[in-house]
């Protein structure tokens, strides 16, 4: 009976200890679990995101923006930290003070090249409190790209980007380049995925896309608010008729422009691709054609307003564009306002697009879209225009 106590009493205290270990570890879990949540509300990253590009200012360096805002206790301050990982992991860099309840703005110097894995974290009394990872993050070439249909998302094919190297910003969140283009008018194809893996492939660098474009747009509809002119567009969405009988720009199409671009910052983006003027010419109704000579200023006031609002002068390539259909395939007058902003140095050219017919055409090139053969051409199109001008900016 002895034995039998003791062996109970040994029984009751191995018992108890295992207890009190389980409690300890529920606990923990618990605090682990709590501590999880309550990070995820006190960290808000904005930037970098996944899939984002950043426009490279050097041939092998940009500089990285990391945003955001922390809400932990009150008064309280921690040291942001970051590091970046390429093909090994590399060491964590502080970036400066973070304090609760305010927003914080670092820059950071990144490769470019391939996407990196970044992580940031907070350090609060030598501890990480808070941690955040973003999978891809590049440095390299963005461009925004404006006008009207073949410059937005009605091709008539779908395309997506082949080498994982090209991406699309939405203005709030990237991700990798599908059609449609978020931000652009349509549901169908555009040549920016196949551009951008034409890009990517010879650059070397990731490449990254603002679509704004909208279909059916004249040069008249994209004119800062108030902008008058003598005759309106076919289409009056856009635009109002003044009492004395002018017409002037309602600004919508030009301050989303706008406002796509400013989270970009200040160069923070490569180019404005320009593919517009199919609505300008040629009207069915002739008071609704632009003349050339009124295309190439409005063209240019355009031009210099967003280098205005921007306060940088952006570089912007303009195409050739008047092609309609089979038999009415250029107009003489828009292509040579179009040329004549290059000739004066107020724009870079762009590719003829009016040359890509036939077959390069939708509905068996009976259409004024492209077919799934001629995005790929316009994409080809363009980068025998860009791929030399950023060549001679590395020399």
């Amino acid at each position: 009976m002895q034995r039998s106590n003791e062996n109970s009493k040994g029984h009751h205290g191995i018992s108890r200890k295992f207890q009190f270990a389980r409690l300890v570890v529920i606990q923990l879990w618990i605090l682990f679990v709590c501590s999880s949540i309550c990070l995820g509300k006190e960290w808000n990253l904005q930037s970098p995101t996944d899939f984002q590009v950043v426009q490279r200012n050097q041939l092998q360096s940009g500089m990285l923006p990391v945003e955001g805002i922390v809400a932990w206790s009150a008064g309280e301050a921690g040291d942001l930290e970051i590091r970046i990982d390429d093909e090994e992991q590399g060491p964590w860099t502080l970036l400066g003070d973070v304090v609760s309840g305010e927003s914080f703005s670092f820059i950071h110097p990144m490769k470019s090249g391939a996407w990196h894995r970044i992580q940031l974290r907070i350090v609060l009394d030598d501890q990480p409190v808070a941690e955040h990872v973003v999978d891809h993050v590049g440095v390299g070439e963005v461009f925004v790209v404006a006008g009207q249909s073949n410059s937005a998302n009605h091709g008539e094919e779908k395309q997506k980007t082949n080498t994982g190297k090209v991406a699309s910003f939405d203005g709030k969140a990237w991700r990798l380049c599908e059609d449609p283009q978020p931000g652009a008018s349509g549901r169908g194809g555009s040549f920016m995925p196949p551009l951008g893996d034409l890009l990517a492939h010879e650059l070397l660098v990731p490449v990254g896309f603002v679509a704004c474009g909208i279909g059916a747009t004249s040069v008249r509809e994209w004119m800062p608010e108030g902008f008058r002119f003598p005759n309106p567009p076919t289409l009056t969405g856009r635009v109002r008729q003044l009492d004395d009988g002018q017409w002037a720009s309602d600004g919508r199409a030009y301050t989303m422009f706008v406002q796509r671009m400013q989270p970009l910052g200040k160069r923070g983006f490569r180019a404005v691709l320009w593919h517009q003027g199919e609505s300008d010419a040629n009207q069915k109704d002739p008071i609704r054609t632009l003349p050339g000579s009124l295309y190439q200023d409005f063209l240019k006031a355009l031009i210099q307003s967003s280098r205005r609002d921007m306060e940088w002068e952006i570089p912007w390539f303009v195409a050739q564009v008047s092609y309609h259909v089979p038999g009415d395939e250029a107009s003489p007058d828009i292509r040579a306002a179009q040329a004549a902003l290059w000739q004066d140095g107020i724009a870079l050219q762009g590719p003829d697009s009016d040359a890509l017919k036939g077959d390069l055409r939708e509905n068996n090139g009976q259409g004024v879209h492209f077919s799934a053969e001629g995005l790929k051409e316009h994409a080809q199109s363009w980068a025998e225009k860009i791929l030399p001008w950023i060549k001679s900016l590395e020399e």
